[in-house]
């Protein structure tokens, strides 16, 4: 897809263009379109895909201004370097710039199936022709929208939404790296459904919500305890609370609010203390028994975030901003202090697909060799645990890293630079046989520099920061080790009875 910008502005001054003030001008005119624009630029580019102005006039107190180009020194960075240099030189005459007005900005998209691509819907945004081959766009922005780059935004908007469409439904990346050996089954039945027959757990009120009940909080113990022993305390991960409401600025910063929105759950915070304020909503309660959930809507601020969606990000302004020593890495954390919650929509199924569960978050920091370091050991520990104690039937692929999925991008992460091809999400998959599919019950990601980079976090020695995470979901390893080996206590691996225990009913109904 190629880009073509055309912009034209009124550039307001402090007082009347003299002539001796316009020979300036065209002085200036000429010396940013052969030099000043051409900074940045590479030295074989097309001179028609950079920034250029290609017509000017005066009258009176306007400098009317008529700038084009393509993908080089864009129109809006071009007026802007334009304006820095006729401040300086006009200043010397005593005449300011006292405000810019753009009057047109077009956008021009050219290439096959120009007519088939899709136009993000924004307040500021109109189509104005559409062919097969060229789609012609109108932007209706201020100088300050130019000046915060909006207009580089909306291009890239554009181009990721036409990428995802041309992925279209390709499956995501998935490459088989290991697969157990068949493993003895002593269940065909659905561990959900098994579970709430005998009464070990049963659904909360909230949606995707269950309630677990004493036997099956054992077997969540049991596997936490198993995390502790093998993984945790033999590759010194220090515990740590991240906080469970997350801000907007967080999720900023972490990448999130790139496309998390129909996903999470939004936290508000009422305008007021003041029992007044809530008084007629107390009043209309008592009276009809019915919660009034406008009157309630118009007295509650935000969203101001929402609730912990992926756990790691409310780790991130711990280090904000921060430098670490040399000699406290690799920086190896986890946090087991809450729930998480996650919308679900259609895709809710038995206690492995709920909106809200229970994580331990593996997390960890430090140069690109300690960061891939820690994967492989972590990786070896899984290992491990899922052959050796809870004997289960498992995969692992590499995956389109979670975070590529969770912001919206596409393909595959990039392989270039030091330790680049290592860059991404190992899933970990579980036989489910009362199904016949493979359940994604654990996960090791390597995420490059995108969290230390976005929260400003750097090494004393100069060197890349890197960072992992790798969530532990109770739910999960409950469901798929309950899938495979049943609910009878007797058909449970070893590590695991001692563990877990037989299963009591310590609570009886009639």
């Amino acid at each position: 897809m190629q880009i073509k910008l055309h912009l034209v502005a009124d550039l307001v001054l402090s007082s009347d263009i003299t002539k001796e003030a316009e020979e300036i001008l065209q002085q200036v005119v000429t010396e940013s379109n052969t030099q000043h624009f051409l900074r940045g630029v590479p030295k074989d580019a097309d001179p028609k895909e950079v920034g250029r102005i290609t017509d000017w006039n005066v009258s009176g107190k306007v400098l009317n201004v008529t700038c084009e180009s393509g993908s080089y020194t864009r129109v809006h960075d071009a007026l802007f370097r334009f304006r820095k240099q006729i401040a300086a030189q006009l200043g010397r005459q005593r005449i300011g710039v006292r405000s810019i007005e753009i009057s047109s900005f077009l956008l021009t998209l050219s290439g096959e199936d120009c007519s088939l691509l899709k136009i993000p819907k924004l307040p500021f945004l109109q189509v104005l022709s559409a062919d097969t081959d060229e789609m012609v766009l109108s932007l209706d922005i201020s100088a300050t929208d130019c000046e915060n780059k909006v207009p580089d935004r909306v291009i890239r908007l554009i181009e990721e939404k036409n990428a995802q469409d041309a992925y279209g439904g390709k499956t995501e990346h998935w490459e088989l790296i290991f697969e157990s050996e068949t493993k003895k089954k002593y269940s065909t039945l659905d561990p959900t459904a098994e579970m709430v027959k005998r009464k070990w757990i049963k659904h909360g009120i909230s949606r995707g919500q269950w309630c677990h009940g004493p036997q099956s909080v054992r077997l969540f113990r049991a596997f936490e305890q198993i995390v502790l022993t093998e993984i945790i305390r033999p590759l010194k991960f220090s515990e740590m609370i991240f906080p469970k409401v997350v801000p907007w600025d967080v999720w900023k910063r972490s990448g999130h609010c790139k496309g998390v929105y129909p996903e999470i759950y939004y936290v508000s915070t009422p305008k007021s203390r003041d029992p007044e304020y809530w008084e007629e909503v107390i009043d209309y309660y008592k009276v009809t028994g019915q919660v009034p959930i406008e009157m309630i809507r118009e007295r509650i601020d935000g969203p101001i975030g929402g609730m912990c969606y992926a756990q790691c990000p409310p780790f991130w302004p711990f280090l904000q901003g921060e430098t670490l020593a040399n000699d406290c890495l690799p920086i190896r954390v986890f946090d087991r202090s809450g729930t998480s919650h996650r919308y679900e929509s259609g895709g809710i199924h038995g206690i492995e697909r709920v909106d809200e569960f229970h994580r331990i978050e593996i997390l960890w920091l430090g140069t690109v060799e300690q960061t891939i370091k820690t994967a492989d050991l972590l990786a070896e520990a899984y290992h491990h645990v899922f052959e050796d104690l809870l004997e289960l039937e498992w995969r692992a692929a590499r995956v389109t890293p979670w975070f590529m999925a969770q912001e919206g991008m596409v393909g595959t992460a990039e392989t270039n630079g030091k330790g680049g091809n290592r860059i991404g999400t190992t899933d970990y998959e579980a036989l489910l046989p009362y199904n016949d599919t493979w359940l994604e019950f654990q996960n090791v990601s390597i995420n490059a520099d995108k969290y230390p980079k976005g929260f400003n976090v750097k090494i004393q020695s100069g060197e890349e920061c890197w960072s992992g995470c790798s969530g532990i979901g109770l739910e999960r390893w409950t469901a798929s080790f309950l899938a495979q080996k049943g609910l009878d206590y007797e058909n449970w691996p070893e590590p695991v009875q001692k563990l877990a225990g037989e299963p009591v009913d310590v609570i009886k109904t009639l």
